[in-house]
C-alpha cells in the first residue's frame, strides 16, 4: 500500500520540511542520548576508580583495606547473580584503574534497584531516581573489593523535552513556509485553471497579478500572451470572411455564366463542379473557424436533430434507416452538429451506397451511430483518415470522394461538444461510426 503523496506546491513544501526538521532532531535526540549515556558512566566509574585506588593505597600493600571505609574486602564475589550487569562499565572501570596503576584480574557489576518507601507525614512514596550500582574487583591475591554508586535511572523526561521541542519548531518554521507555500500555489493554480480554460472568444478577462515576483512576471506574460493569440485569432477570421467573400463571388459569377452554354451536359458537370468548389470552400472555412464557433450553445433534441438530417437525404432518394428514439434534451451548437452527423451519412452513401442511423441512450451517455455495408477501411487508417486533407484513396476524384475533410470537420465538431468519435469496421463488411457525446446531468435516457 502507498502512502498518498502532496501533489500541490504547498503540501511538498511542508512534507519536504517536516521530514528534514524531524531527521535532524532525531539526530539531535540521537547525539544527546549518546552524551547522556557516556556522562552516567563517567559519572559511576571515575569516583569509583579513585576510591578503589585511594584505598589500595592507605592500604600500604594494596590488598588490605579498612572495614568501615566505602571500599569493602571479600573473600568471595559477593554480587548476587540475579541482578542485572552491566559489561560496559566493567570495561570502562578497569580502563580508568589501568590509568592509576591499579592491575586487577576481573570486574564485575550489578545493578540493584532502590526500594521507595512511604512519607510518615503524606504518605506520598519517596524514592530516589537513581539505583545502586555494586562493583566488585578481584585483585591480583584473589581476594575481592567491593564499592558501591549511584546508577541513575533513565529519565524519558529528556525525549519529552525534544518533543516537545520539535513541536514548537514545527509551528514556527511550518506556519510561515506554509502561507509562503499557498501564497505562490494560489496564483498559479489560478493559471493552470485559465490556460486550460482559455479560449479567445470567449472575452475572459485577464487574470489578477499577485503573489511574489516571478509569479507576477509569469501572470503578466501568461496575460500578454492570451492577447496576442485573441487578436491573432480575430485576424484570422477577419481574412477568412474576406477570402470566403472573394471566392463566392466569382462562383457565383460563373453559376450564372454557365446557363448560356448550350450542351446541357457540360452544362450539368460545370455546374456539378461550381457546387463541388462551394462545399470545399464552406468545409475548410468552417474548420478554420471551429475554435472560435459563431453559433451559441442551445438546448436541443437531439433525436429529432438527427431525424431531421435523415430526412433531407431521403428527400433527395438516398436510402438512409433511422430508428426512432426518445426524447433526448442536448445542450449542442445544432448548425454544427447536423454538419457532423451530414458528413458521416453522406460518406456512407458514398461508399455503400445506404446508410444506417441508430441513437443508442446509456447510463452516462449517448451513442451516435452511423453504419454502412461498404468496403470498411483497413485497421491501419481508422485513425488517420480524422486528419484534415487525409484520403485512402489519393486519386482526388470526385467519384470516390473529396478533398478529406468531412471525417475531419466531424470529429472538431463533436470535441467541440464534448463527445468523441471512432471508427470500426463491421462483422460481414462495412464501416460504423460511432459518437459518443457525454450525458447531461438532468437528462434521462
Amino acid at each position: 500500500m502507498r502512502l498518498p503523496f502532496p501533489r500541490n506546491l504547498s503540501g511538498q513544501l511542508a512534507l519536504l520540511l517536516a521530514l528534514a526538521l524531524f531527521a535532524a532532531q532525531a539526530i539531535n535526540l540521537a547525539l544527546v542520548l549518546r552524551e547522556r549515556a557516556s556522562f552516567r558512566l563517567a559519572q559511576a566509574t571515575r569516583p569509583a576508580a579513585v576510591r578503589i585506588a585511594d584505598a589500595l593505597d592507605h592500604s600500604g600493600n594494596r590488598t588490605a583495606v579498612a572495614e568501615r571505609s566505602r571500599v569493602r574486602r571479600h573473600n568471595i564475589n559477593p554480587i548476587p547473580p540475579e541482578l542485572q550487569r552491566m559489561p560496559e562499565v566493567a570495561a570502562e572501570l578497569k580502563a580508568q584503574l589501568s590509568e592509576l596503576g591499579v592491575s586487577v584480574d576481573r570486574i564485575d557489576t550489578g545493578i540493584r534497584p532502590r526500594e521507595v518507601r512511604p512519607s510518615r507525614h503524606d504518605h506520598r512514596l519517596i524514592g530516589r531516581t537513581s539505583d545502586t550500582l555494586m562493583i566488585a574487583v578481584q585483585l591480583r591475591a584473589g581476594t575481592w573489593i567491593t564499592t558501591n554508586s549511584s546508577w541513575p535511572r533513565r529519565d524519558n523526561r529528556i525525549l519529552w523535552a525534544l518533543l516537545s521541542q520539535t513541536l514548537i519548531i514545527y509551528i514556527l518554521i511550518l506556519l510561515p513556509v506554509l502561507w509562503i507555500a499557498r501564497r505562490i500555489s494560489r496564483p498559479l493554480r489560478g493559471l493552470a485553471g485559465a490556460a486550460r480554460t482559455f479560449a479567445p472568444g470567449k472575452g475572459m478577462p485577464a487574470l489578477a497579478v499577485e503573489g511574489p515576483g516571478d509569479v507576477r512576471d509569469l501572470i503578466l506574460a501568461f496575460n500578454g500572451l492570451a492577447q496576442r493569440v485573441a487578436a491573432m485569432l480575430d485576424e484570422k477570421d477577419r481574412m477568412l470572411g474576406a477570402i470566403g467573400h472573394d471566392l463566392r463571388t466569382p462562383l457565383a459569377a460563373l453559376r450564372v455564366r454557365i446557363e448560356s452554354v448550350e450542351d446541357e451536359q457540360d452544362r450539368a458537370r460545370m455546374a456539378e463542379t461550381i457546387a463541388e468548389m462551394s462545399r470545399t470552400l464552406d468545409d475548410i472555412l468552417s474548420l478554420a473557424r471551429l475554435g472560435r464557433p459563431s453559433e451559441p450553445i442551445t438546448e436541443v433534441d437531439l433525436a429529432a436533430l438527427v431525424d431531421a438530417v435523415v430526412e433531407d437525404f431521403r428527400d433527395l432518394g438516398a436510402e438512409v434507416l433511422f430508428e426512432d428514439s426518445e426524447r433526448l434534451r442536448m445542450q449542442l451548437r445544432p448548425t454544427l452538429f447536423r454538419r457532423a452527423i451530414r458528413n458521416l451519412i453522406e460518406n456512407a452513401i458514398k461508399y455503400a451506397g445506404s446508410a444506417e442511423v441508430m441513437i443508442s441512450p446509456e447510463a452516462s451517455h449517448i451513442r451516435v451511430c452511423v453504419a454502412d455495408r461498404g468496403p470498411g477501411i483497413p485497421e491501419a487508417g481508422l485513425t488517420s483518415v480524422f486528419d484534415p486533407f487525409t484520403r485512402l484513396e489519393t486519386s482526388r476524384n470526385r467519384e470516390t470522394g473529396g478533398i478529406g475533410l468531412g471525417l475531419a470537420l466531424a470529429q472538431a465538431i463533436v470535441q467541440d461538444a464534448g463527445g468523441t468519435i471512432r471508427l470500426s469496421n463491421r462483422a460481414g463488411g462495412g464501416l460504423m461510426a460511432i459518437i459518443t457525446l457525454p450525458l447531461p446531468p438532468t437528462a434521462h435516457p
